[in-house]
């Protein structure tokens, strides 16, 4: 399989890695610095699932310098605020299928105006990892498979049930869903507890769990994301706020209780956060359902100034 792998920060340089070493036709597309480290030292990933290293030779910081324009897949794993950029990058070259492997709402939205969905696949990325340096990825934590699928149900169930087996065999354990919108809100929904306020208060989630007063932060961000959902039409797996609380604090969040968000690692490397794409998305399908979300406006915003204060000046 030809794969373009778009974008090489934590995610990206797993998926090039892995995808690389099971033998597929990998190209790849990132920063300059990134590109000028891999194309020095390769790619390293390490962590949870082993120590890996490949030499990658096709990388490029733009997809002019690409000498292929044709490809079976599109990986694309690039910060939700670089999207629109990305998607008009992608426009000059040729695939059959689009894979997001982004966080957050309104990725997939846009990837389907732009190249419509029977050539768009979503992704619910649950594993962790964080850039150790150009080239050197951590995967730090897994929850569950990568799922994939496709929510208008424009891509065939055979080819997807094809996909995920190639990218298990690479290492990347993965699943078809056909409710893989579900799975993606269902991320929205950890992510937004968690995250932000993680970032914000420079913790790790179980101590959020452990206060009191985070707590009660994190009960108010998930109940406004099920009456913004009701109101939306949006179907979530499950039926109420408090079904999904028990859940989330008994099941979900203790098997994560040390690791720190990459909202988080972010803030600390000086680059922007993905809050718009969370608790920043939540306020704007708010606002058009004519549903208060105060907690997840304050917190959207607090997030935001501390983001232009670690942000480098000038």
């Amino acid at each position: 399989m030809r794969v373009l792998v778009f974008g090489l920060g934590a995610l990206g340089s797993v998926f090039a890695a892995f995808l690389k070493k099971a033998g597929h036709d990998v190209f790849a597309v990132g920063r300059p610095r990134v590109v000028e480290a891999v194309k020095k030292g390769g790619l390293k990933v390490s962590g949870l699932w082993g120590e890996h290293g490949v030499k990658l030779e096709k990388v490029y910081p733009s997809v002019e310098g690409l000498p292929e324009r044709e490809f079976d897949l599109v990986i694309l794993t690039v910060k939700s605020y670089d999207t629109e950029r990305a998607l008009e990058e992608l426009k000059k070259v040729s695939f059959r299928y689009l894979m997001l492997a982004q966080n957050g709402y309104g990725n997939y939205e846009r990837a389907v105006e732009v190249f419509g969905p029977e050539k768009v696949i979503l992704s619910r990325v649950i594993f962790g990892a964080r850039l150790v340096s150009p080239g050197e990825a951590e995967v730090t934590v897994s929850a569950d498979d990568v799922v994939i699928g496709s929510p208008a149900g424009a891509i065939d169930g055979k080819f997807l049930e094809e996909l995920a087996r190639l990218l298990s065999e690479a290492g990347i354990p993965t699943r078809h869903e056909p409710a893989v919108y579900k799975y993606l809100w269902d991320k929205i929904l950890y992510n937004s507890a968690l995250n932000a306020l993680g970032a914000l208060l420079e913790t790790n989630y179980g101590t959020l769990a452990r206060l009191e007063e985070t707590r009660e932060l994190m009960d108010r961000v998930i109940e406004e994301i099920f009456a913004v959902a009701e109101a939306k039409g949006i179907e979530l797996f499950h039926r109420s706020a408090d079904e999904y609380k028990r859940l989330f604090y008994e099941k979900l969040l203790p098997p994560t209780a040390e690791h720190y968000p990459s909202t988080y690692w972010d803030l600390m490397a000086g680059k922007r956060t993905e809050v718009d794409a969370l608790n920043g998305a939540i306020v704007r399908l708010g606002r058009e359902a004519g549903v208060p979300t105060p907690v997840n406006e304050v917190i959207t915003n607090l997030l935001k100034a501390k983001e232009k204060l670690k942000l480098p000046q000038g």
